[in-house]
Formats: C-alpha cells, sequence, structure tokens
C-alpha cells in the first residue's frame, strides 16, 4: 500500500490504528502524564495522540511524519484543540529523527514499528531519545491471536515472523531490555471502525476521481483488503499499546 493510499482510506480517520477514543485516554492516564512532560511521536500520523495529551494533561512534544497530508491535519487539530503552543510537527523521516541530545521523558511508536527493521530494532531506535536516567517507550504493535493457516501470511502481505504471540511479544521486548509495564488492546469493534471506515472512504474518493490514474489500482487494494480483513485478519490478528520502562 503507497503513502497516497493510505492517505485516501484513512480520510475520515483521527487515529490512525485501530484504537478508540476511550483507550487513547486511557492510554494516557496509565502513563501518569503530567504538565511539562516532553513526548517524541514518531510515525505521529495525524497527531491525535499528541494534541490530546497535550490538551489533557499540558505535555509538550514532538510529531514526526512523512506525510504533509497527515501532518497538514495535525496542524489543523493542534489549532482546533488550542495547543499548538506546546506541539511540533516535523516532515521528517522518523526512522533518521531520534538523536542522543533530545532526552525526551516518553518516545512513541504507534503501529510503525517498520521504521526500524520490526519491533527489537524500533525500540532501540526509540530508546536514543529518551532522557539518560530512562522513561518511557509507548509503542503500538500487531500480535497473532492464534497461528493464522499458512496461505493467510501470503494473503495479508506479512512474514510468519514478522509479528509475535502476546506472549512471544513479550519476548521480543525481555530481548530489547525494556519491562512491559502496563499495555492497552484492541478489540473487534475497535479493528471494525479502522478498517470498515476505510471502505467508505475510499468508495467517496473513486466516485470523485474514478479518471485518476491509480484509481483501478486503489480499487484493487480495497477489495483485496476488505476480503482478507473479513478471511483472516478479523480472527487472527489483534493489536496494541504497550507501555514499557527502560
Amino acid at each position: 500500500m503507497t503513502l497516497r493510499f493510505h492517505e485516501i482510506a484513512e480520510t475520515d480517520h483521527r487515529l490512525l490504528n485501530p484504537f478508540s477514543e476511550a483507550k487513547l485516554l486511557l492510554l494516557g492516564e496509565l502513563c501518569r502524564l503530567r504538565r511539562g512532560m516532553r513526548l517524541l511521536d514518531l510515525a505521529c500520523g495525524k497527531g491525535e495522540m499528541l494534541c490530546r495529551f497535550a490538551e489533557r494533561y499540558e505535555i509538550v512534544g514532538v510529531g514526526v511524519d512523512i506525510s504533509a497530508v497527515f501532518l497538514g491535519a495535525a496542524t489543523d487539530r493542534a489549532h482546533q484543540l488550542d495547543v499548538w503552543s506546546r506541539v511540533q510537527f516535523v516532515q521528517e523521516d522518523a526512522a533518521t529523527y531520534p538523536q542522543v541530545h533530545h532526552e525526551y521523558d516518553i518516545v512513541s511508536c504507534i503501529g510503525a514499528t517498520w521504521i526500524g527493521g520490526g519491533l527489537v530494532g524500533t525500540l532501540a531506535l526509540m530508546k536514543t531519545a529518551l532522557r539518560p536516567d530512562g522513561g518511557l517507550l509507548l509503542v503500538g504493535e500487531p500480535y497473532w491471536i492464534d497461528s493464522p493457516p499458512y496461505e493467510a501470511y501470503a494473503a495479508m502481505d506479512v512474514q510468519p515472523d514478522e509479528f509475535a504471540t502476546l506472549d512471544g511479544t513479550l519476548d521480543r521486548f525481555e530481548e530489547a531490555d525494556v519491562e512491559l509495564v502496563e499495555m492497552v488492546l484492541s478489540n473487534s469493534d475497535d479493528w471494525d471502525r479502522y478498517e470498515a471506515a476505510q471502505w467508505w472512504a475510499i468508495y467517496d474518493w473513486l466516485e470523485a476521481n474514478g479518471d485518476d490514474p491509480e484509481a483501478d489500482s486503489l480499487r484493487e487494494w480495497n477489495a483485496n483488503n476488505r476480503r482478507v480483513y473479513l478471511t483472516y485478519g478479523r480472527r487472527y490478528l489483534n493489536w496494541g499499546v504497550f507501555v514499557l520502562r527502560v
């Protein structure tokens, strides 16, 4: 799926993951956020988490993403919630942004662990930007509810070891030398709202842009994605945000 397809499919999303507003706010409570804490959000998408946390807890932070479309929405949201003075959005590659001089209290990567070549590599990347005495990492990651049939891997375009089971994900945290202290997991309704809303957004876009050179490719991708989700994804794959101490 290309970046442009993501931007079209997620037109109507504020959260670009299978996560509800209630769970996002719960996550903030669990992280014990307080005024003045500094957060770096890698691959921040439309910046909803950073903006809502800035509004609710008066934290400050930076969101990094490669999509000008998503960052435009993030900037609009910051002004809408009147937190524009506490947040900054940067259009850069999240894989190269973290630096040892950053010293953030919290570093997050919610649903984009491809930036570090997988979960363990991304956690190592995130640690780079933490303050010297440690802090929190927030990582969003899929996991297998149960081992899917072999044909599901090809249909979902993932390698068998790309994700782990929930206990296998814990093994990967231990490999990365971080401690799991909390988590907020998605459910089927969260997934449905994330996936199904894309179908309608794409339908509307195709109705208005049927002569676009990529229209046929997007239509084909959408049809395939919908079938794969209903056949395999909803049954075998889940997702969650994990709170880790360093």
